[in-house]
């Protein structure tokens, strides 16, 4: 368990400095009108996420610790967003499309309430 968890962390450094890495070079290329650094992480994280979770578990033997650490500490500090699709094609490849759907919508549409719900709170709580 303590190897899993030196795992996860290591992983999750390498992905949070990943992510900054992107966001300064996507945003010096394309400029701050548009999140275009937040969205290329979010797509990127998606597709390696989708590709490195089903190559390390069909076709790379890896220690589950290891495969904890890329996936979940690497990829998860990374983006967040690339567990959301992962759960959503899972979702989808079980028939479940009414779920996955529902996933889909209540996930955006509760995660940005919440996000405004939170930016209101901050700004009128009393101090």
């Amino acid at each position: 368990m303590i190897l899993t968890l030196i795992s996860i962390a290591f992983f999750a450094a390498l992905g949070a400095w990943a992510r900054y890495g992107q966001s300064l070079l996507v945003q010096a290329w394309l400029g701050r009108d548009f999140p275009w650094a937040t969205l290329s992480v979010n797509v990127f994280g998606s597709f390696l996420m989708g590709f490195l979770f089903f190559f390390t578990l069909d076709r790379l033997t890896l220690s589950p610790e290891l495969r904890a650490g890329i996936l979940t500490g690497g990829l998860g500090a990374y983006t967040t967003f690339s567990t959301f699709s992962l759960e959503t094609l899972t979702l989808f490849e079980n028939g479940e499309t009414i779920r996955a759907l529902l996933y889909i919508f209540g996930s955006v549409i509760f995660s940005v309430t919440a996000a405004l719900l939170g930016a209101y709170l901050s700004r009128n709580i009393g101090v």
